[in-house]
């Protein structure tokens, strides 16, 4: 039997210049721990940053056990010109699977890499966007972790960040379609939105809600959509000079397939490097 899972790309948070990181915010060594909150909300934002998201399932799978997803998510900001960055990012899922069926035992691996490269403006105003391809990498060690075949499609994001406002939102999509013909594989076409809304308080603390929101277009109507309802809170720390950006959240999943977690725990440290 094979279940299934999806690797947020997401959402991703995570965010890259010199002397200005982003348009209307001061350099990063003279930046709040609330302006570095902000930054690292913006998923198109100019920073160097390597968030590391663990998401625990919970009662997932036809035996109702734990899966666990490692996110590591590394984000590199290319100057174009002066007008134009382009925001790549890439994420290598390490993935603790359960036992899918009698007489199976528990998976450990590598899963698919998927990578964005998002164009956005090097100066925007308040309201922030970036759009480009991703590519689905069938990097997984073990069939049940990924998918054989390549996948490639359109991604999306766009925010309203105000420097004098608390709150920081959006929202970030992509769709993927399988685009090579590995038998082994099979083929899919995959969709996610990620919503986003962030409260920020002085000293770095925040609230936050990012639920990821996926259908699997291929699959019956009723397996079709995983949709989550939740949230938690963020704080900007810092490791000596180098500002960390922390997570802790949950998220009920109101609409799943049969096999899918009811529960997800997110836990993200976001390691955030100036030029």
């Amino acid at each position: 039997m094979r279940i299934c899972y999806h690797t947020p790309a997401r959402l991703l948070a995570g965010s890259c210049s010199a002397a200005a990181l982003l348009a209307g915010f001061p350099a990063h060594a003279e930046m709040s721990a609330e302006e570095l909150a902000k930054l690292a909300q913006n998923p198109v934002g100019n920073l160097i940053s390597v968030p590391f998201q663990n998401n625990t399932n919970l009662n997932f799978g036809p035996e109702k056990g734990t899966q666990n997803i490692l996110n590591i998510q590394p984000v590199i900001p290319i100057s174009v010109n002066k007008d134009w960055n382009i925001i790549t990012r890439t994420i290598l899922p390490v993935i603790s699977m359960p036992s899918l069926g009698p007489g199976t035992g528990s998976l450990n691996g590598v899963g698919d890499v998927v990578m964005t490269a998002f164009l956005s403006p090097a100066n925007p105003g308040k309201w922030i966007w970036g759009v480009g391809p991703v590519v689905q990498i069938p990097t997984n060690s073990n069939s049940e972790l990924g998918n054989k075949n390549w996948g490639l499609g359109p991604s999306a994001v766009v925010l309203h960040l105000d420097h004098g406002s608390p709150w920081v939102y959006g929202a970030l999509f992509n769709n993927i379609w399988s685009v090579s013909s590995n038998k082994q594989g099979g083929s899919y076409n995959n969709f996610l939105l990620q919503p986003f809304i962030n409260y920020n308080f002085p000293g770095g603390f925040y609230l936050t809600t990012a639920p990821i929101i996926t259908a699997d277009w291929k699959a019956d109507s009723s397996q079709r959509w995983t949709v989550p309802i939740g949230g938690g809170v963020g704080k900007i720390f810092h490791l000596g000079k180098l500002p960390v950006n922390t997570q802790l959240s949950a998220y009920y999943n109101v609409v799943k397939p049969d096999n899918g977690a009811n529960w997800q725990i997110r836990v993200q440290a976001q390691f955030m490097f100036p030029k």
